[in-house]
């Protein structure tokens, strides 16, 4: 008696677990069935493709859209020199400056006139230059636009030297001895030097 009683529980638990489950289907049915899809109302993707409903989507032509390169408008064709012209113009400037003519330098020349060694520069200025001995001495005198100057005076023996220049385009050269000189006298007259030589005493 006890064995059998000692089972009750537990068919009593197996019965309420099938009860249980019996009710949760019967309480998911209605969702089961709205979930599963219909086979009356499946359609094909040909019946959608007659019926219109499905329209293909194009394929865009990446060639077609590609857009060309925006040039600017600003830029015209003429603002930028063409290599072949800048390349012509550099050839006929340095012919322009092969054949342009070089300024002729005149070279000095050397003259004698009246005793006077006549040197003319490339400015044309005249330079005279002229060596007087006498018998107290020697000297060169150089005279050049209106002006006279001493180059050297050497006296001889027994002689002293002096010079007298009141103005630039008058020169006297002394040779003295006791009562007895030689003058050399140079004057600018008429663009160009004259001179005349002395003897004063005895």
């Amino acid at each position: 008696m006890r064995s059998s009683r000692s089972w009750f529980p537990v068919l009593g638990w197996c019965a309420a677990t099938l009860t249980s489950v019996a009710l949760a289907s019967v309480a998911m049915l209605p969702v089961l069935r709205t979930a599963t899809a219909d086979e009356g109302t499946l359609v094909s993707v040909d019946q959608l493709r007659d019926s219109g409903e499905l329209t293909p989507t194009p394929i865009p032509d990446p060639i077609a859209t590609t857009k060309p390169p925006k040039s600017s408008s600003h830029a015209s064709p003429s603002s930028s020199p063409s290599p072949s012209r800048s390349r012509s113009k550099s050839p006929s400037k340095s012919a322009e400056t092969s054949e342009s003519p070089k300024p002729t330098t005149k070279p000095p020349t050397t003259t004698t006139e009246d005793g006077w060694t006549v040197t003319t520069s490339e400015d044309d200025v005249r330079t005279y230059v002229r060596s007087f001995r006498v018998e107290g001495g020697q000297t060169v005198i150089r005279a050049s636009e209106g002006v006279i100057k001493l180059v050297t005076a050497t006296p001889a023996d027994g002689y002293s030297v002096a010079t007298v220049q009141n103005t630039a385009d008058n020169l006297a050269v002394y040779f003295n001895e006791t009562n007895h000189s030689f003058i050399v006298h140079v004057v600018w007259q008429a663009d160009k030097p004259f001179a005349q030589v002395d003897e004063v005493g005895s």
